[in-house]
């Protein structure tokens, strides 16, 4: 399982637009919106989809300016061959 949080920032006269927008990408939801521009979005990978392609998705939305990535996740343990080459 992977999560991730995202900060969003846009100007405050799209925030009913980019909640609509983030509902349709897979495993996104609104966890706060501070009404001056900013909103939290958290994601969750699912079984048909990875964070990393709906971060994209997201990222696409028209009205949002930028996106910062404030916290990630993983519970997913290191293969033997991945904490092989981190040795290395």
């Amino acid at each position: 399982m992977r999560i991730v949080s995202l900060v969003l920032k846009f100007l405050p006269e799209h925030a009913e637009a980019i909640k609509v927008a983030v509902k349709t990408v897979p495993g996104a939801s609104v966890a706060a919106d501070s009404g001056t521009g900013r909103m939290i979005v958290l994601l969750e990978d699912g079984p048909d989809y990875a964070v990393s392609d709906s971060i994209i998705q997201v990222h696409y939305i028209p009205q949002v300016m930028s996106i910062t990535l404030s916290y990630e996740y993983s519970d997913q343990e290191y293969s033997d061959e991945e904490h092989a080459l981190e040795e290395n």
